[in-house]
């Protein structure tokens, strides 16, 4: 099954957990990302030549888009850009407690831009169109894990 592209919040998301060192790499194509609230921890594997990525996240696993643990591992591999000064400023963000908190991506985003002084926000939704329009081009199959990390790693 071909992963749809995801809810620009997630392209967010990622720049976050990158920014606040969630995302740990475990192989050379493994990842585990700890959630910005710190309680879930996402086992992320991607392998290149057949095209296939699992994530534990609720968004690959139930919703069939790339969740954002995958796109933070991608772009640590450098598949898909990374930009480390809009990373930056989404530094700190528990979007956990906000999703949950308006239920509505839209409205989160919204919150997150007034409260946190983001500036950029032409630069930001060009940047999420971008990642989005790459992750379409990629055509990311989804795998269902057959092992988990923790199998073999410490999580």
């Amino acid at each position: 099954m071909k992963l749809r592209a995801p809810p620009r919040i997630k392209i967010l998301e990622a720049l976050s957990a990158i920014a606040d060192d969630r995302v740990k790499l475990v192989g050379q194509n493994d990842a585990v990302v700890t959630s910005s609230d710190g309680t879930r921890k996402y086992e992320v594997n991607w392998d290149p030549s057949s095209n296939k990525v699992s994530s534990t996240d609720n968004g690959t696993t139930h919703r069939n888009y790339v969740g954002y643990p995958i796109i933070a591992l991608l772009m640590l591999h450098g598949v898909l850009p990374y930009d480390a000064s809009l990373s930056k400023k989404l530094e700190g963000i528990n979007w956990r407690r906000l999703n949950e908190k308006y239920k509505q991506y839209e409205v989160v985003i919204d919150n997150v831009l007034r409260a946190w002084r983001v500036p950029d926000r032409d630069r930001l939704w060009k940047f999420t169109r971008w990642i989005n329009s790459m992750l379409s081009d990629l055509e990311l199959e989804k795998e269902e894990p057959k092992t988990t990390l923790s199998d073999f790693v410490e999580v």
